[in-house]
């Protein structure tokens, strides 16, 4: 990571997205005192970890930061309980047993107690790793891709169960995702990354609504981009050199009226929505539709007239 700088509130859930190799990671690391800033420094609640000697570090790490990593590494041997209080144990301390008891009926386990991990189901594995991180009272939670050994349905499942119990604890959350959908769903903020830099921090509605550059646009939803001197029939004031971005759901079709004129490519149907690429010149543009029950849905070489708000095309830095 290269000149990275992040500040982040107490109890906020944060998520870092980019591509693989962007660094995310690697700064999740940092974070949690698992590599070294070769400049610069992390401080977690008024505490300087870069400056811990190796000692302190390990002790800081066991006792104020909780992991889960893509694999949940459950001891197999170990029943739920002993997994819960495992870190506990490690540090010679005795389990608040008010607070564990809080803990494991908040994460719905107290029937599970004495299951070994192999007869858990994936999403119960997943709480059972959430409820050992969080025994220990964290200032800090770190999660590692930790959705995504789960199938599609249950994950969705747990993203908003992760967040109600994350909510809860009030513990501050950094959470790594390739998930673009999980990032909008979980975040009060979202980092997007590209090769080690941070190119925008904000609130999900933000980095979605105005998005800095051409990569954030593309990288969170879809989007469409334009030079402003090709919309200016559509947007007035458009600079004419600046390269604007419209969302696929901003834009409107029709068979007349002022727009860009072209033929429909392809239609794809996805229940709620119907997207449609429309060959425009060299260009081929989405746009997503939410036909009324019995309306005629576009098909393929169909002419149509794309249009939008003035307000729908977002000026980019690139």
């Amino acid at each position: 990571v290269d000149h990275t700088s992040i500040c982040v509130e107490r109890g906020d859930f944060v998520t870092i997205v980019g591509k693989s190799g962007s660094g995310k990671s690697t700064l999740l690391h940092l974070i949690g005192g698992l590599d070294y800033p070769t400049s610069g420094e992390v401080w977690i609640d008024n505490e300087c970890i870069t400056n811990m000697n190796e000692e302190d570090l390990s002790a800081f790490r066991r006792r104020k930061i909780g992991f889960i990593f893509q694999a949940f590494n459950l001891v197999p041997s170990l029943n739920v309980w002993e997994n819960i209080i495992l870190p506990i144990g490690l540090d010679d301390r005795k389990p608040d047993m008010v607070y564990l008891k809080e803990i494991i009926e908040l994460l719905g386990l107290g029937e599970k107690l004495n299951n070994l991990p192999n007869t858990l189901s994936g999403g119960q594995q997943q709480r059972v790793a959430l409820a050992r991180a969080l025994v220990i009272r964290p200032r800090v939670l770190l999660l590692d891709e930790c959705l995504s050994a789960l199938d599609k349905k249950l994950r969705v499942e747990m993203q908003g169960e992760l967040r109600r119990i994350l909510e809860e604890c009030g513990v501050t959350t950094f959470f790594v995702t390739h998930d673009q959908e999980e990032a909008m769903t979980l975040s009060d903020a979202i980092v997007v990354m590209n090769q080690g830099v941070i190119e925008q921090t904000g609130t999900p509605a933000e980095v979605y609504e105005h998005p800095r550059n051409r990569f954030v646009a593309s990288f969170l939803g879809k989007a469409n981009f334009f030079r402003g001197k090709d919309i200016l029939s559509l947007v007035s004031q458009a600079d004419p050199d600046t390269t604007y971005a419209v969302r696929p759901e901003r834009i409107t079709i029709s068979t007349d009226g002022t727009g860009l004129r072209g033929v429909v490519e392809s239609v794809v149907y996805a229940g709620s929505t119907t997207t449609c690429c429309v060959r425009w010149g060299e260009q081929a543009i989405l746009a997503e539709t939410r036909p009324e029950h019995g309306q005629a849905t576009w098909k393929r070489g169909d002419e149509v007239v794309l249009s939008w708000a003035p307000d729908a095309a977002i000026p980019l830095e690139d």
